[in-house]
């Protein structure tokens, strides 16, 4: 069975000296990048034992994909940490994965508190790893778990995952057959490689054998400039980054394909993009780290549905179920449930480390997403049932409300959570980042909305916390209205 590195040494004897990744200071080809991931496996075959978990606390680089490629290459599981993470933060994940060896650089060594880890600084590896042998060590199944990530923990407490190659291998047929991917693409990796969007976009060009360009941090500026400058077909995005581009002064007029991910793109925000990017093909994906693809949306193709997040990929099946787990009929909303051959294995239990699968006895997943399928099988989002606030004994999606103050010209971003009332047991607050003023936008809800849907209270920010995916941080928003670090 192939896995997320077998398909290596066939682009070396296809195209030796093609760009495999190019930086703004660096380029490498994929002889090198073969050759380099080879002896990166050896390497971590020579220091740890089959089956271990490798942290990679690593700037954005070509060494973190090399880390990350070489770890499943060598039949162990990567698991990777964010640099942007408190140390408590840090720490907390750390315990979760309990890494046999984490390698990192020098400068951020110094964030790792805890002494029960074994950690090697990257700038000695990197002198140790020159020395292996280059020769091929793979003996890995496509079964073999490779990627442990973790959930942005809603309740307050991470969760790690587990996924295997076969869900990924899966995966990159999706791009290749919905998004048309393919070893003749140049695409653009703006963001983090922390985040799974970007990861898995790199590592499945390289399986496609494509050319990644990377940048160290994400620049608005910067990434506009690549796009102008090197031959760039495809870009991945989250919707925030766009918003950032957006408000840059560079028009775009050569052809370039975007995929997002991480939270809804707005319509009003699309209309723009096509102002700025003149020959624009957009996809915008729903998915989850639990589920991967589920479905998609094509700018060009489905012009008449842009409420909704598409219909399922070419190899996903998608089901609404009522409470009581029956199906529902079209436009009636229910619990998303999903099955594929891309699911994850499980959640990591933190006490015996075994992997605790979700799936029922059918192969079907949910992530507790509420939606609904219209008449021709398009997915609509509500919202997340763990985001569902309860008001007065009705349910009231966060998401929703926010699609109605979104409309609004002078908001930039809008934050709908559930505050604890003594009447009510919750009522919707929203917070709101722009211009706009409360008689305004309370008009626009209520032209838009049923009367329990409207905020109670309004807050007005000049910045809302996000995940390190795009999304709005719920928990964290909540956290500062009930500190009062924001107030109203």
């Amino acid at each position: 069975m192939p896995t997320i590195t077998s398909s290596y040494q066939q682009q070396v004897i296809d195209n030796p000296d093609k760009i495999a990744i190019q930086t703004s200071s660096e380029a490498i080809t994929y002889r090198d990048w073969y050759t380099t991931v080879c002896k990166t496996a050896n390497w971590l075959h020579s220091i740890t034992a089959p089956c271990d978990s490798i942290g990679i606390f690593m700037p954005n680089s070509i060494a973190f994909l090399q880390l990350f490629t070489g770890t499943a290459m060598a039949g162990r599981i990567a698991a990777t940490f964010d640099a942007k993470w408190k140390p408590t933060e840090l720490e907390q994940r750390l315990e979760i994965s309990s890494p046999s060896v984490v390698i990192t650089t020098a400068g951020l060594a110094e964030r790792i508190r805890s002494t029960e880890f074994t950690i090697i600084i990257w700038e000695d590896a990197s002198e140790q790893i020159l020395q292996c042998d280059y020769s091929s060590c793979e003996n890995v199944t496509g079964e073999m778990p490779f990627y442990m990530g973790f959930t942005s923990g809603t309740t307050g407490v991470p969760k790690a995952f587990i996924r295997s190659h076969d869900s990924w291998i899966t995966s990159f047929e999706c791009s290749r057959h919905d998004f048309h991917i393919n070893e003749t693409d140049h695409v653009l990796i703006p963001g983090a490689l922390i985040h799974s969007h970007f990861l898995y976009g790199a590592i499945s060009v390289l399986y496609l054998g494509g050319t990644i360009y990377l940048l160290d941090k994400f620049s608005p500026l910067l990434a506009l400039n690549f796009i102008e400058n090197y031959p760039i077909t495809i870009l991945y995005v989250v919707p925030t980054m766009v918003e950032a581009m957006l408000s840059e002064d560079i028009i775009i007029d050569k052809p370039i394909q975007i995929i997002s991910s991480g939270a809804k793109w707005e319509v009003d925000s699309k209309q723009k993009i096509k102002e700025q990017f003149l020959q624009v093909k957009m996809f915008e994906f729903y998915g989850a780290s639990e589920l991967s693809f589920v479905s998609f949306l094509c700018n060009d193709s489905d012009k008449d549905k842009l409420g909704s997040v598409g219909k399922p990929f070419h190899n996903v099946e998608i089901q609404i179920r009522h409470t009581h787990l029956d199906e529902t009929s079209a436009r009636e909303i229910g619990t998303i449930f999903v099955r594929s051959r891309m699911l994850f294995n499980g959640y990591i239990h933190p006490g015996s480390r075994s992997i605790q699968s979700i799936k029922d006895d059918n192969g079907w997943v949910t992530v507790d997403d509420m939606g609904y399928l219209d008449e021709d099988g398009y997915l609509y989002i509500v919202g997340r049932e763990k985001n569902m606030i309860l008001y007065g004994g009705v349910n009231v999606f966060p998401e929703e409300i926010e699609t109605v103050l979104l409309k609004h010209p002078d908001v930039d971003e809008a934050a709908v959570v559930g505050m604890t009332d003594p009447y009510w047991g919750q009522i919707p607050v929203a917070v709101i980042k722009g211009h706009a003023c409360k008689k305004a936008l309370k008009k626009l809800c209520i032209e838009n909305l049923s009367s329990h849907k409207i905020p109670r209270k309004w807050f007005f920010v000049e910045k809302i916390p996000h995940t390190t995916s795009g999304k709005i941080a719920r928990m964290h928003v909540k956290q500062l209205i009930e500190t009062e670090v924001i107030r109203n």
